[in-house]
């Protein structure tokens, strides 16, 4: 009897795990249409960030190269992601390019940066990152407009050499009381440059008929950073 028990009580377990693994099964299934929905909504609005939608006329979601795997180490990227082009009347006017600078104060600091045909910077906006809030967070758009101290600025302005924090006798500010945090925007922004330089043909001479879709996004255009503090 004591067995049968334990036995009865074993099968019903096993019913109520497989009741709950279809229910989430299906709250998956029904849900991950939406979430990739939302997902594509935000990776739009973040992009639109820094090419508007009166700066381009294609879709930039869709219309990209694979970053090369020779450009990942200077890209801070561990595999080959999307490089988005935006387009005008067909012509490659600005590409946004993915980045991490591995070396924040407290990890990996994820963001994208626009540079446009003649090598400035259409913008720059830090996604994700895990730095000290009141200090190192001031990277997010939301804490503090110093990452649009990056708009305009090229390889020559300033001068390569100028590419680096004040205190480390450049030409960009710091934080009070954290220098580590803009250090590495700074440079990874930099390489950055260097990568659309370097590769400035392959990017911008895309012809019209190799991108995948020519219409612009249907996401809600936003003036708000998509950036997240951690």
């Amino acid at each position: 009897m004591f067995g049968w028990s334990i036995g009865k009580n074993s099968l019903l377990l096993g019913a109520f795990a497989l009741v709950t693994a279809g229910v989430l099964a299906g709250t998956y299934q029904a849900t991950r249409e939406q979430i990739a929905e939302a997902e594509r909504q935000a990776a739009a609005a973040a992009l639109l960030e820094i090419i508007p939608r009166d700066q381009h006329d294609n879709d930039l979601l869709s219309d990209t190269l694979p970053v090369p795997q020779d450009a990942l180490d200077t890209l801070g990227l561990r595999q080959s992601e999307a490089i988005h082009l935006a387009r005008r009347d067909g012509r490659v006017e600005a590409v946004i390019v993915p980045a991490i600078a591995p070396d924040g104060y407290s990890g990996a600091i994820r963001m994208i940066v626009g540079v446009q045909r003649d090598g400035q910077i259409a913008g720059v906006r830090v996604l994700t990152h895990n730095e000290t809030p009141g200090l190192g967070d001031k990277v997010d758009l939301k804490k503090s407009d110093w990452i649009l101290g990056f708009h305009g600025r090229s390889l020559g302005n300033p001068s390569v050499e100028d590419w680096r924090v004040k205190k480390d006798g450049g030409a960009f500010d710091q934080f009070t009381g954290a220098t580590i945090t803009p250090r590495a925007v700074v440079n990874q922004v930099r390489r950055v440059l260097e990568f659309v330089d370097q590769n400035h043909a392959v990017l911008f001479e895309q012809a019209l008929e190799d991108a995948p879709n020519n219409t612009a996004e249907t996401a809600p255009e936003s003036s708000e950073n998509t950036g997240t503090t951690q």
